[in-house]
């Protein structure tokens, strides 16, 4: 019997996303989003290493992972509520055509739009009103997810990077990590928050064991006159 997945180990995912219709949204292969026209030249298509029970990925699907075996292929069907969510009648909102003036925009069906901090989808425009949907384009959805684990991550450094990387939106290659005596020292783009860090550091110890963490920002080697 092949080993099975425990919560909280950190693991190389492949999977792909599909509606129940079979149209692919989403993928880990590169291969697949072409097959699919999904294609984005700009996107960098790679499995996905992830800690079990941390909802790195969709509720629904992390949640299936423990005592799943490594190596085996899975094919699950993940509701609205576990997947994007049910679709809100209160995140469709009526917003007057003067705030897009204000900004320069002419609104327009299908038009993608930021509203403070907020993505929504402008679907409607009739006089002096712009109606705008900010629910997930697959709110409302039963999505099915195939996918196999690869393997176990066993690397701290390898834990560390995947885990800050997808928590910071930042590519693993900008994360200089360095592990000396159980502790690791992470060298990050910008500043942390005191606060923010500590958090970090300490749920980072939790889940690979680790005795420290420290962050440090990166140096960018200019000098003051």
């Amino acid at each position: 019997m092949s080993e099975k997945i425990q919560l909280h180990d950190f693991v190389e995912i492949d999977y792909t996303g599909k509606l129940a219709d079979g149209t692919v949204f989403d993928t880990t292969s590169e291969k697949v989003a072409k097959e699919h026209h999904l294609h984005n030249p700009k996107h960098k298509y790679k499995t996905a290493v992830v800690c079990v029970g941390e909802r790195q990925l969709l509720p629904g699907l992390d949640a299936q992972l423990a005592d799943k075996e490594l190596g085996k292929e899975y094919t699950i069907n993940i509701p609205p509520e576990n997947a994007f969510g049910r679709r809100d009648i209160k995140l469709v909102k009526i917003m007057p055509m003067d705030t897009f003036r204000q900004h320069n925009l002419q609104p327009h069906p299908g038009l993608q739009v930021d509203v403070d901090g907020e993505m929504g989808l402008v679907t409607k425009v009739s006089g002096g009103r712009v109606i705008v949907n900010f629910n997930h384009p697959l709110a409302g959805k039963e999505v099915v997810y195939s996918y196999k684990v690869l393997r176990k991550v066993t690397d701290q450094k390898e834990k560390v990077s995947a885990f800050l990387s997808a928590l910071l939106r930042l590519p693993s290659e900008a994360l200089k990590i360095e592990l000396k005596d159980n502790a690791a020292t992470v060298t990050i783009p910008g500043e942390l928050p005191a606060q923010i860090s500590a958090v970090l550091g300490q749920k980072l110890m939790q889940l690979t064991g680790l005795k420290d963490i420290l962050f440090k920002k990166e140096e960018t080697g200019e000098k003051k006159e």
